[in-house]
């Protein structure tokens, strides 16, 4: 179905439900129109906070979710809570448990809920959760919530998209050494011990807190607090709230949240230059169909057939 780019700018742009999950869709498909799109909306970013929030499945992130947006809404802000499946081509994310759970906000015109995929996006989550959440934050979301299904390297990519990332850990949550391995020490803003009523969590705490203490945080004037929460009663999530708070007033104050923002949308702007100069080079090589045989034939190097190839894409396009 053909889109019309400026009426559905103007859509997102008035906070129309439709045009948003619509605008979402292209990004998901890697739609043609996207350029257009974004530059579209662009210049209406950068006014909303983001927070992420990832652990392993069964932690209970989004029932954790579903209170944040309470807690949130009690204070009069608006939120979008974008559930990202990065690992399921085949379900298309729709996370229909999850948007089940929070039914309770499906009636408040405060609280966009939407789950994702990346389908047709050639650049992953790396580039398809940035670019959602600009949509949100363009259609004038305060606050846009982003939970991701697990813990792996695609997770940490949407994490890094976000100003604030929260790391749900549970009682029981298994091996430091292997959640070291994930990479869930760097990208942690705040860690969140969830189900604190069951038996463990103090343990869970006390052994999250020794391993910050021995670990590298991502930004040495900040040290992640450990925050028990339990999401079926709703016990700390008001102290959990105050932590992601406190994490927003310190990039305010020491202006890392101007820095990291740039940092990531120059990483964006890199991902999608690598992905470009792909595409190209796939093209050249095959408009050159002899090119592999002369490798093999040991005629040409790999260099120099690398550098044949940029020349040849530079000339193409220049």
């Amino acid at each position: 179905m053909a889109t019309d780019v400026d009426d559905l700018v103007e859509r997102v742009l008035s906070g129309d439900r439709r045009g948003i999950a619509r605008a979402i869709s292209l990004v998901e498909d890697g739609a043609p129109e996207l350029e257009a799109l974004s530059a579209g909306l662009y210049a209406h970013t950068g006014n909303a906070r983001t927070v992420g929030l990832t652990g392993s499945p069964g932690v209970g992130k989004s029932s954790l979710t579903e209170q944040l947006v309470r807690t949130v809404r009690g204070r009069d802000t608006t939120v979008a809570v974008l559930a990202i499946d990065p690992t399921s081509p085949f379900t298309g994310g729709a996370l229909l448990g999850d948007r089940l759970r929070m039914q309770t906000h499906a009636t408040d015109p405060g609280v966009f809920i939407r789950s994702m995929a990346t389908r047709g996006h050639l650049g992953g989550m790396a580039l398809a959760a940035p670019e959602a959440i600009r949509i949100l934050d363009a259609a004038g979301t305060d606050l846009v919530l982003v939970e991701t299904v697990g813990v792996g390297q695609a997770e940490v990519e949407v994490a890094g998209a976000t100003d604030t990332t929260l790391v749900v850990v549970s009682p029981g949550w298994g091996d430091a050494v292997q959640v070291a391995k994930a990479g869930i020490l760097e990208i942690a803003d705040v860690f969140v011990v969830n189900k604190a009523d069951r038996e463990g969590a103090g343990e869970a705490a006390r052994e999250l807190e020794l391993m910050v203490k021995m670990g590298a945080a991502r930004d040495v004037d900040w040290t992640p607090p450990v925050v028990r929460t339990s999401a079926a009663t709703g016990e700390g999530v008001d102290d959990l709230w105050s932590a992601i708070e406190a994490h927003a007033r310190h990039l305010e104050e020491t202006g890392a949240l101007e820095r990291n923002r740039r940092a990531r949308l120059l990483a964006e702007v890199e991902t999608l230059a690598s992905q470009r100069v792909r595409e190209r080079v796939h093209a050249a090589i095959e408009a050159d169909p002899d090119l592999a045989e002369r490798i093999a034939r040991r005629e040409v190097d790999p260099y120099r057939a690398a550098a044949l190839l940029l020349e040849g894409t530079e000339a193409r396009n220049g």
